[in-house]
């Protein structure tokens, strides 16, 4: 799900709904948000209480272990569905990339890259990881809504992380996505790192043999 922040909210004594997807609702309060996972119909609800429960303290655990390793909100406080956490002003990445010169907009890509190599090398992943995740503020490249996240060490999974950020590139950045996903690699690219991206080759041509085998 793609959480959306918005940067031109007034946060004098408010408290409003600005996002509302399939698993939760964004309500802000003041200079707080409030991520409320919502119930499911569909499931029992023995089944739904412990499920919303347990994926809001992981992704709380999951914010709460990086936050000093990559720009991420800051956890405040956490109730049994309610994870309640910074209110970032700044722009969603995905509105504003593409508004920058070619300079600057490639700088935040390896920005991105050095990011995603830092949570992969301490065995987190993203699961969502698209610029509408992102949020821009200040020359910082704030990551967002980690929701789908995980704990994985394979380099199968760090290399579909990556692959869904090429894709979401292509879709939303269709322009210039070849030389933002270019510098994102760039920077993501180490010595730790290069069984992930002969990995993520890998992925990808399992993805073009399954699109061919469709035609």
């Amino acid at each position: 799900m793609s959480l959306i922040y918005k940067d031109d909210c007034n946060i004098r004594n408010m408290k409003k709904i600005i996002a509302q997807g399939a698993e939760a609702v964004l309500i802000q309060e003041k200079n707080k948000l409030v991520k409320d996972r919502i119930e499911k119909g569909y499931r029992h609800p023995e089944l739904d209480k412990p499920i919303r429960r347990n994926r809001t303290k992981r992704e709380s655990k999951i914010l709460s272990k990086i936050k000093n390793i990559i720009p991420v909100p800051r956890v405040f406080d956490i109730t049994e569905n309610k994870i309640i956490m910074q209110f970032l002003k700044g722009k969603k990445l995905s509105d504003f990339l593409d508004k920058l010169n070619k300079k600057k907009a490639l700088q935040i890509c390896k920005k991105i890259g050095k990011n995603v190599a830092k949570l992969h090398e301490i065995g987190i992943i993203h699961g969502d990881l698209t610029t509408s995740n992102m949020i821009f503020q200040e020359n910082q490249v704030f990551f967002i809504d980690f929701g789908l996240a995980f704990h994985s060490l394979k380099k199968e999974d760090k290399a579909v992380d990556l692959h869904l950020l090429k894709e979401a590139l292509k879709s939303k950045h269709f322009k210039s996505w070849q030389s933002y996903f270019k510098a994102t690699i760039d920077s993501y690219k180490n010595a730790k790192n290069l069984a992930v991206l002969a990995q993520l080759e890998k992925v990808e041509l399992r993805g073009r043999y399954k699109q061919r085998k469709r035609k």
